[in-house]
């Protein structure tokens, strides 16, 4: 500019230009004079240059902003593509969580008011509806839920007065005028504050009708006939029908000196003749040996009277095993008589018979050396449990708790039943004798457990309680003080023998799972032990004396229905699974 400047003068230098000598102009030559087509130019507003670059999910920041940092816009391209919820801001794997300041009034309201009318408005603050104010709501209406009534009630809330025709009460009855003071008796008779409502049909007689009587008598009537018919008793056949069949397993059944394996062994070192308890007992530490030979679970193993020198079991194969504990411990015999799984078995207390009970609803008596079903027992119902009476002189009487909640009492000889206990009032599953054999206890479904004087068919002692579960099994101390009875909420709750039958609720045993099944406990033989097994195959035993877990260790694949302690070992357990297994622990 400089250099146009002078080449040209103003209107001013005019009227001395005469005076003045004419200007030089200057040469203006390439080499002095440069023209950039693309000069260096910022793009950014030079009050950015104050201002700290952050991304929008930045948690923390390490310098200080000002106010007008904080509020500047995102900057940044835009997805075209970018649906209205893809472009909020995300602060949660769901969405974005709205941080807003709501009074608990307004929250109250608003919820009541839409449990009430079915309409709430939106909270938002991100969102405008279509009248301008904050929360869209559904269609731009502020409202959530439904719309159409929040239109048809002007979005009242439960404050509001709302008319008669959208009120919820539409349906609720009225109630009854007081009535007349002066009338005591007809249509407007004084019913004051205790005036009903129309239709609940107070002080009017109620019950079934004739046409409903009648019909309920009829189906009492055939239900009471079907009873009849059922627990008709079938007589006890003196031999057996030729159905039950017997296999020996062994070479022969009579030795040299012609002694079955009936005969106790005495070429062992341990005195199966002595008392059992003597000895101090151990918790087993390895396996002895796996009996095999059931097809199916096993459901009840016993060992024989005094000696345990046989192992007698019970299948849902409907098969009867009688197996060797010492020696080969192999299966000596195999009883064959029942169509259904066995449930339970009992020897006589010399051990020459044994009972057992099935779900074909029979109950066979055996002759455990020969084999022989002596006799057949039924009351066309299924016995869960059989017992022996263990009074020497009583060997001929025994006791089956079956499923029509009763108690049967048989003789053997006679084949009849000759005592019934009925007051339980769902299936029995345990018959336990105590007070040297007097009485008896009894467990039910019905989840009690009740106390009898036997062949006397009455209740002299009851226990059920709000809290207690069905106890499907039960086993008695060595000394026949305490009762270990297996409930159904995985405990062991222990219970006085003797004369007054109550809880000890100082003994608790716990930790094993056993609901849905009747694991059978069991002492070890001087008392110092409880096992049990459960659901998972584990075996538990625990210290009596403490009540703590001694030990657990992983027994069978199946769930371990019932154990059994060998009375003159010291640490000889039979455990049986449903997976068909016997396993002998040492």
């Amino acid at each position: 500019m400089d250099l146009i400047a002078q080449g040209y003068g103003s209107s001013s230098d005019s009227e001395d230009s005469s005076s003045r000598k004419p200007a030089k102009v200057a040469k203006i030559t390439s080499t002095s004079l440069q023209v950039n087509g693309a000069p260096d130019v910022s793009l950014e507003d030079p009050s950015y240059a104050r201002h700290i670059y952050t991304n929008p999910t930045d948690t923390t920041i390490s310098v200080n902003l000002n106010y007008d940092s904080m509020l500047q816009p995102v900057q940044g391209p835009v997805n075209p593509f970018a649906s209205k919820t893809q472009e909020v801001r995300r602060n949660v794997w769901t969405g974005h969580v709205e941080e807003n300041m709501f009074s608990e009034n307004d929250f109250r309201t608003q919820q009541q008011s839409y449990a009430a009318f079915g309409f709430a408005k939106d909270p938002s603050v991100l969102t405008v509806a279509d009248n301008g104010q904050s929360g869209s709501g559904k269609k731009g209406t502020g409202f959530v839920g439904d719309i159409d009534k929040a239109k048809a009630m002007d979005g009242a809330t439960i404050w509001d007065k709302v008319p008669k025709h959208l009120r919820n009460n539409q349906n609720q009855k009225k109630r009854q005028t007081r009535g007349d003071p002066s009338v005591l008796e007809g249509e407007n008779a004084y019913r004051g504050p205790w005036a009903t409502f129309e239709g609940d049909g107070i002080g009017e007689l109620s019950g079934p009708t004739e046409e409903e009587r009648d019909v309920h008598e009829k189906q009492r009537e055939a239900a009471e006939e079907e009873k009849q018919a059922r627990n008709k008793a079938t007589p006890a056949k003196a031999v057996a029908n030729g159905s039950e069949t017997t296999v020996f397993h062994g070479k022969e059944e009579h030795d040299y000196m012609g002694r079955t394996y009936m005969h106790v062994p005495l070429d062992l070192d341990v005195n199966l003749n002595g008392e059992p308890g003597t000895q101090t007992c151990f918790v087993p530490k390895k396996l002895l040996h796996t009996y095999t030979g059931h097809t199916k679970g096993v459901s009840a193993i016993r060992y024989f009277p005094k000696s345990a020198h046989l192992l007698l079991s019970g299948s849902m194969d409907t098969k009867i095993k009688i197996w060797d504990v010492y020696h080969d411990r192999r299966v000596l015999r195999t009883y064959m008589g029942h169509s259904k799984a066995v449930r339970d078995v009992n020897f006589n207390n010399n051990g020459t018979e044994f009972l057992s009970a099935s779900y074909d609803r029979n109950i066979k008596l055996w002759d455990t050396e020969t084999g022989q079903c002596k006799a057949t027992f039924s009351k066309k119902t299924i016995p869960f449990v059989v017992k022996f009476n263990p009074d020497e002189d009583k060997q001929n009487v025994f006791l089956a708790g079956c499923s029509d909640h009763k108690v049967y009492q048989f003789d053997v000889r006679s084949g009849d039943v000759t005592q019934e206990y009925d007051q339980h009032l769902g299936a029995v599953n345990t018959i336990t004798f105590v007070d040297d054999n007097r009485r008896f206890v009894t467990t039910s479904d019905d989840k009690s457990l009740r106390v009898w004087e036997f062949d006397i068919p009455v209740i002299i002692k009851y226990i059920a309680e709000p809290d207690m579960h069905s106890m499907p099994s039960v086993a008695i101390s060595p000394n026949h003080k305490w009762l270990a009875c297996q409930s159904m909420d995985n405990k062991i709750y222990i219970y006085n023998a003797k004369d007054r039958v109550s809880q000890n609720r100082k003994k608790l045993f716990a930790g094993h799972m056993v609901a849905g099944y009747a694991c059978q406990p069991s002492f070890s033989p001087d008392g110092r032990y409880l096992s049990s097994g459960d659901s998972e195959g584990n075996m538990w035993i625990w210290d009596y004396k403490s009540c703590k877990v001694h030990k657990k260790f992983k027994a069978h694949d199946e769930v371990v229905i019932d154990s059994a302690w060998h009375p003159h070992e010291t640490s000889l357990l039979a455990t049986a699974s449903w997976d068909s297994n016997i396993k002998l622990w040492v």
